[in-house]
C-alpha cells in the first residue's frame, strides 16, 4: 500500500546516498583546487623576486665570470620559506680571436629555490647582457 502525499524510506535514502557521493566529490574538487592555488601562489611570488633579482644582476657590471654565486634570500620575499638563489655568468659569445677589453654577449643565469614543505623547488631564469671579454 502506497502512502499519501509522502516519499518512502527507500527513496530517502537513495537520495541521501547521492547528495553524500556529490558533496564528497565537489569537497574532493576544493580541496585540490585549493592546494593548487598555493602552488601557484608560491611560483607567482618567486617569479616576481626572481625578475626583480636578475634586473639587478643586468645591471651589475662587477658580476665575476664563471663562478657560481650562492646567496641565502630573505624568508619574507618567499613567504616565510627558506631558500635562496645561485647565479652564474658565462661567456656567451664572442667575435673569434677577441682579447681582453673586447665586447661580448655574457649569459646570466638565476635560479631562485626554496623549501615547500620538505620538498625543494626551484624556478630558473635565463637572460643576456653586453659584457666585456676578461683575461
Amino acid at each position: 500500500m502506497r502512502s499519501q502525499g509522502g516519499f518512502t524510506l527507500l527513496e530517502v535514502l537513495v537520495a541521501t546516498t547521492i547528495m553524500g557521493v556529490a558533496v564528497v566529490t565537489l569537497m574532493s574538487g576544493l580541496s585540490g583546487s585549493a592546494r593548487n592555488t598555493m602552488r601557484i601562489t608560491d611560483y607567482d611570488r618567486v617569479a616576481l623576486v626572481a625578475r626583480a633579482k636578475m634586473d639587478a644582476l643586468l645591471v651589475d657590471p662587477r658580476l665575476p665570470h664563471q663562478t657560481v654565486i650562492d646567496e641565502a634570500l630573505d624568508p619574507v620575499l618567499l613567504g616565510g620559506a627558506k631558500g635562496g638563489s645561485r647565479t652564474r655568468v658565462t661567456p656567451f659569445e664572442a667575435r673569434q680571436g677577441a682579447g681582453p677589453g673586447t665586447p661580448c654577449l655574457d649569459r646570466v643565469q638565476l635560479e631562485i629555490w626554496w623549501m615547500a614543505g620538505d620538498q625543494r623547488r626551484s624556478f630558473t631564469l635565463e637572460a643576456y647582457r653586453r659584457g666585456i671579454v676578461e683575461p
